[in-house]
């Protein structure tokens, strides 16, 4: 285990709390709801259904514990050992509230429906999006603890999964994002 993992920073802690505080109320002040219009908070929320991306969890968590890996690579390699593992944390966590901040604009909303499977997406609850963040936190946790082979291989089972239960994953959502494909709708469509 690298040696910045064993004892972070308490002051970057903070930091990457009062960000994940600042969405929150970012998030609220957009519109979005606190929590899932039926009212209750539930650990899952399934795909194709009004409870995706709703609650504590759904088959797009699988994604963000893969944001954690990527921006926990990326930092390594961008800034090794300049800055320590809390610090890090907190730039991860700046830019993934940085997505759901984006991803919840009537820009990438309507973008997703226009271009994915997902004609019915309306954006996340606070909960989902703050829990988002806070599963990056926790593939970010994993790829600094792991090796780095260990680390790719629960990656690409993490999207093979996603893929096998919901016809999605992180890489087909980017793909479907920037250049979408028939082929590709078709068959998450059960085509």
């Amino acid at each position: 285990m690298p040696a910045d993992a064993r004892r972070p920073d308490a002051r970057w802690l903070l930091v990457a709390a009062a960000l994940v505080a600042g969405q929150a109320i970012a998030l609220r002040a957009m519109g979005q709801p606190w929590i899932c219009d039926c009212g209750v908070v539930k650990l899952w929320g399934a795909a194709g259904t009004s409870d995706n991306s709703q609650h504590l969890a759904d088959w797009y968590t699988l994604s963000h514990v893969i944001h954690g890996f990527v921006f926990y690579g990326a930092l390594w390699l961008a800034l090794p050992r300049r800055i320590g593992f809390a610090q890090r944390l907190a730039i991860a966590a700046a830019v993934e509230i940085g997505w759901e901040l984006l991803e919840n604009t009537d820009f990438v909303i309507n973008r997703y429906r226009e271009a994915t499977i997902s004609l019915d997406y309306f954006g996340d609850s606070v909960v989902n999006s703050v829990s988002d963040t806070l599963w990056m936190a926790v593939g970010f946790v994993l790829a600094a603890r792991l090796p780095v082979r260990a680390t790719l291989a629960l990656a690409i089972a993490l999207e093979l999964v996603a893929a096998f239960a919901i016809r999605d994953n992180l890489t087909l959502n980017v793909l479907m994002l920037i250049a979408p494909s028939e082929a590709i709708r078709a068959w998450q469509s059960g085509g």
